[in-house]
Formats: structure tokens, C-alpha cells, sequence
């Protein structure tokens, strides 16, 4: 959440489909007994287990990656310029509705319904137990072409932390691994170039599309906001959305300076 002029903030969710969440967690368990992971160890992005070498941190972190992807999880992102956002916690507040939105959206088009579990934070004032409540009890509110948009298919909103379920630890490391190679990418970091293209290759069955092997879905991946006056900034968008690209993650959305109809 580093506000850094240059960089994207990335808020983002993984989709569990629940008839496979146990067999999901129980593999989990797994990698950790046979890389020999201490059982105090909390999975996080960063820092590693001590003891850990980098190469067995990264071991561990691709083994995790690979399950979630056998398991069909799905990633859902949503990325704004941190030049462009007002200030970390409302960007993060605006990433909760839209990943939210769109999970509700998955769940309609699956025809079932879901719980949100969201990592617990304090931002300025606490502000986000009001505006889950609001996202129970209402919804989405003041939106463009709506004043009231209502999630029907989430039956709930709830904190989580990292050590309370493997899922937690799964949503730290794909986001953590995704920031790194966006990262890599915005600072022109050379020696990284390799490890996230690697990255993102290792996510992109992850991420929603609508076709087997196309374009990632707005549900998958959106760039916020939609339009971008700004030259500069949009050159940042189309960049972020090119590198993606060829790594492996085409995005269907258009990088513009004007609505689309």
C-alpha cells in the first residue's frame, strides 16, 4: 500500500469454489510438511520461514501457486495509479467495491452465491466497518448510471488475518508475487525482469476470462479509473497493459481517453 508516485496499487480477491476448498487447504498442508515448513510459520508474501534459503521460499511460494491454479481458483484485480488515487485507503475502500461487484457478478453467472472474507485493516478513522456494513445492508452506492447497486448473490462480509485459514496466506502471496512483477516492470527494475515474468506467467490461469485461453475478463482484471485524460497517465496504463501482455495476460479492456459505447 506503499503510496509511490509511478507505482499501480493493486487490490485483488480469489474466488474459492467451496466444494473444493478442503481438498485446496488439505494440499496446502501438504507442501508445508514436505518442505519441512515450521507449523508457527504464518505464509505471507514476504518474509519466508527462517532457515529458508531464497530458492526454498520460492519453492514453497511456486508449489502454493501451482495448487491454487489445479484447484481452479479464480483472481480478481483491480489496479489505479497511485498518482491518480487520492490518497491508499480510500483506493483500497474503491477496490473492495469493485472486487466485490465482480465476485458478486461471477457468483450470478455460476448461479450460486458466496462469502466475502477481506484481510483485516485499520485505515484513517476506521472507516471500513461502516463501509462493509454498507455493502451488506445496501450495496454499492453512487455509482454513474446508479444511485444504489445491491450484491444479492455475497451473503456476507467478514474479517479474516493471515494464520486463520491457508487462504488467507494463498491471497498475500499471489497479490504479493503479481506486485512484485508490476513493480519490476513501473521501476524498470532489469534484474527482476526475468523472475516476473515468470510470475506472472505461473498467475495467469488464475485470473477470469470468458474464453479458454483469450483476453482476461474486466471481471478478472480492471484498470481504474476507466477513462484517463491524462496523456501521461494513460501512456502508464497502456505500458502496464502491454507488459502484461506479453507475459501472457491480455486484458479485453481498452486503455482510453473517452467513454467506449
Amino acid at each position: 500500500m506503499e503510496d509511490r508516485p509511478g507505482d499501480f496499487l493493486i487490490y485483488a480477491g480469489i474466488a474459492i469454489d467451496g466444494t473444493r476448498a478442503m481438498d485446496l487447504s488439505r494440499e496446502i498442508d501438504a507442501i508445508r510438511a514436505n518442505l519441512n515448513v515450521p507449523r508457527e510459520y504464518r505464509l505471507k508474501f514476504n518474509p519466508g520461514p527462517e532457515g529458508f534459503s531464497h530458492e526454498q521460499f520460492i519453492e514453497l511460494k511456486r508449489q502454493v501457486i501451482d495448487a491454487t491454479v489445479r484447484h481452479e481458483v479464480k483472481l480478481l484485480g483491480y489496479l489505479v495509479l497511485h498518482d491518480i488515487a487520492t490518497n491508499p485507503d480510500e483506493a483500497r475502500r474503491n477496490g473492495i467495491n469493485t472486487v466485490c461487484f465482480h465476485f458478486d457478478c461471477l457468483l450470478n453467472r455460476l448461479n450460486e452465491t458466496g462469502l466475502v472474507l477481506i484481510d483485516r485493516f485499520n485505515d484513517a478513522g476506521n472507516q471500513i466497518e461502516a463501509h462493509l456494513a454498507e455493502k451488506f445492508s445496501v450495496g454499492l452506492v453512487g455509482m454513474p448510471y446508479a444511485a444504489e447497486v445491491p450484491m444479492r448473490r455475497i451473503v456476507g462480509y467478514h474479517y479474516s488475518a493471515i494464520g486463520q485459514s491457508h487462504f488467507t496466506s494463498l491471497i498475500d502471496v499471489i497479490v504479493g508475487s503479481f506486485r512484485f512483477a508490476i513493480n519490476a516492470h513501473c521501476r524498470n527494475v532489469q534484474q527482476h525482469r526475468q523472475s516476473a515474468n515468470n510470475i506472472l506467467q505461473a498467475i495467469s490461469p488464475l485470473f477470469v476470462r470468458n474464453n479458454a485461453g483469450g483476453a482476461v475478463s474486466e471481471l478478472g482484471l480492471i484498470f481504474s479509473p476507466k477513462i484517463i485524460r491524462v496523456s501521461g497517465y494513460r501512456s502508464k496504463y497502456q505500458d502496464l497493459k502491454d507488459f502484461l501482455e506479453a507475459a501472457g495476460i491480455p486484458t479485453e479492456q481498452q486503455i482510453t481517453d473517452q467513454r467506449m459505447y
